[in-house]
């Protein structure tokens, strides 16, 4: 008996790429606050709110990518409709997310430089979802495969 391995395919390595750049972003702060006038710093990363929908999203992309490699048939839910709800998923909490700490105050910045070293996790994870959008798109452009 011997298994077949077909390769991994450019938007399926893309997918896991980008899966774990939104891991990295989930666990790097999402918002800081205070640090100024003997305030203390208060931060948070993606596991407050909806923010640990978008590390289960990660989460699953990693499943999705390794899961046909698990079986010797193909997985019918290898195909890009699957990534992209995934993607369309982690971006609606993401940005839920961004709406809800906007309207706490949690981006009241005192210098420009504070936008970068605040919110890095926000930054990180943006990133990582842009990478398994575009990964859900390549995927769409794809032939089927059988």
């Amino acid at each position: 008996m011997s298994m077949h391995r077909r390769p991994v395919g450019r938007s399926r390595l893309l997918a896991a790429v980008g899966a774990i750049v939104i891991l990295v972003g989930c666990v790097l702060p999402w918002w800081t606050v205070g640090g100024a006038d003997g305030l203390p710093v208060r931060s948070g990363n993606a596991f407050d709110s909806l923010g640990i929908v978008v590390f289960v999203a990660a989460l699953a992309t990693i499943a999705l990518v390794t899961l046909p490699y698990a079986r010797e048939r193909p997985v019918a839910a290898d195909r890009w409709s699957t990534y992209a709800l995934i993607a369309a998923v982690a971006w609606a909490a993401f940005l839920y997310r961004v709406i809800d700490l906007g309207l706490v105050g949690a981006f009241g910045f005192r210098e420009p430089v504070d936008v970068i070293v605040r919110i890095t996790g926000l930054w990180v994870t943006a990133v990582g979802l842009a990478i398994l959008g575009r990964a859900a798109f390549n995927l769409y452009q794809e032939p089927a495969r059988r």
